[in-house]
């Protein structure tokens, strides 16, 4: 089965077929750093993580350009308010942003350019579109003639005639209100630079378009990001581009929200919750099991209830892990995961549908440990960890195996188990004399403190619980 992707340009789930063997492109758009990232944020860098490990896993060369978007209104509007210059606001929660993606176990990308640091590139374009007609100067500002590109408003499914006014500044300079800014005239105490049509800064659609073609090219197979970038970000995105001459991306994916209560999660709805804080009360490797494991294409409703449930399914993964370990020693992922997996991931990206054959190989797996089958524990964990290593879930693998990423309680595990033992030992020592009691009560207060005892024939073993407190 040839993998098949929902392409949000023609509505349908299309054949993937790259522009050139071997190699993927994919341009994701990346951060708008005004503030700390929230779940909702990453969500979409971790979506698009597990497509790139995916099509590497099938032996593609991935070239991941993830953008930042490090001057907007919104950087310059929270500068102005904390009286400090526009960078002292992007550049932090851009760090923020990157400690995010490294928490979560996301590959860095192959390049990952700052919009302010393209502004050549910008000019070139802006060049191109007003030589050909499609753009216009217009008192140090310059605009894109929506009516000059007949096909636009075909991402989203809009009609030139229902659309209202893209909201830049300047609406009396347009010759139309939906024309949007592809460059924004300096204004006192502003960031700007110098163009042949005065100082000003760029727009927020016109960097994407000229970083996707400074590192990808004139055209390349995906475009990605989040649902609420259909329009107008994205459809500015195509109709500035195709309108210069490039073919630019093939297919359009968009990952959808994490809500709450049945709205967006944002900041300007007082309801993010910042990833920061998050991997301070959960694991970070679960963070992600919740995240990813969704379809890239439905919501999120996010609770803290659903993160323990996320919790409690992937402490049965490790819990198995752990065992077969204990009984077969070190197995390496095998070559090649499971064809359900496989067939699943190939169906636009169906990792639903490919946690279900995890979950299945984890049961499996128990009932050959109960049976005391080597043999088959080993095929089964082998399995397993191609599987999570396909999806960045892999306890043995990297950032996980090193610490990295994980939280600040695992630097204290040995000094845990140590006490843990010591309790152990008690609770040992009361049964050899038959003290049930006693021994019943050491169990009960190592559960009061989020110590899970489970005896085995190989002795007893603990874990701590995952309550995300």
């Amino acid at each position: 089965m040839s993998m098949r992707l929902y392409d949000t340009s023609t509505r349908t789930v299309r054949d993937f077929v790259p522009l050139v063997e071997g190699t993927v492109t994919i341009y994701l758009c990346g951060a708008t750093v005004q503030a700390p990232p929230h779940i909702g944020h990453i969500r979409s860098g971790l979506n698009f993580d597990v497509l790139r490990r995916w099509l590497a896993y099938q032996g593609n060369d991935v070239v991941f350009c993830r953008n930042v978007t490090d001057i907007d209104d919104k950087i310059i509007s929270k500068a102005a308010e904390a009286g400090v210059p526009w960078w002292r606001i992007g550049y932090p929660n851009e760090r923020a942003f990157n400690a995010a993606y490294d928490a979560l176990g996301c590959l860095p990308p192959t390049v990952e350019p700052r919009a302010t640091g393209h502004v050549p590139e910008m000019i070139e374009l802006m060049q191109r579109l007003i030589t050909t007609g499609h753009a216009y100067p217009s008192d140090g500002d310059v605009y894109f003639d929506v009516h000059s590109y007949p096909e636009y408003g075909a991402l989203s499914g809009q009609r030139l005639d229902g659309m209202r006014d893209q909201g830049d500044a300047g609406v009396g300079a347009k010759r139309d209100v939906r024309d949007f800014a592809l460059w924004k005239a300096a204004k006192p105490g502003e960031p700007s630079w110098d163009t042949p049509w005065g100082r000003g800064r760029p727009g927020w659609h016109l960097e994407c378009s000229a970083m996707a073609h400074r590192y990808l090219g004139e055209r390349f197979d995906i475009h990605g990001g989040g649902l609420d970038l259909v329009f107008p970000h994205h459809e500015n995105e195509i109709a500035q581009s195709k309108a210069a001459g490039d073919g630019f991306a093939n297919y359009w994916m968009h990952n959808a929200w994490v809500t709450m209560s049945g709205e967006k999660m944002s900041k300007s709805l007082g309801n993010s919750v910042l990833v920061s804080e998050m991997v301070k009360r959960w694991p970070p490797i679960v963070l992600r099991y919740y995240l990813a494991s969704p379809h890239y294409r439905s919501m999120i409703e996010y609770s803290p209830e659903a993160l323990q449930e996320a919790a409690t399914s992937f402490g049965r993964i490790e819990g198995f892990l752990e065992r077969a370990a204990e009984l077969t020693g070190a197995v390496e992922p095998d070559a090649a995961v499971p064809a359900e997996f496989a067939a699943a991931m190939d169906d636009d990206l169906g990792v639903p549908q490919a946690m279900a054959v995890v979950h299945n190989t984890v049961r499996e797996g128990n009932t050959a440990l109960a049976a005391g089958d080597k043999d088959a524990v080993a095929a089964h964990l082998g399995a397993l960890r191609a599987m999570l290593g396909v999806l960045g879930l892999d306890p043995a693998a990297e950032p996980w195996a090193s610490g990295t990423g994980h939280d600040r309680s695992e630097d204290l595990r040995h000094v845990v188990d140590s006490l843990v033992h010591l309790a152990l030992d008690q609770r040992q020592a009361a049964r050899g004399r038959k003290d049930y009691a006693a021994a019943d009560a050491v169990r009960n207060q190592l559960a009061e403190a989020g110590v899970a005892v489970e005896d085995t024939p190989q002795g007893p073993r603990w874990t701590l619980e995952k309550n995300g407190q």
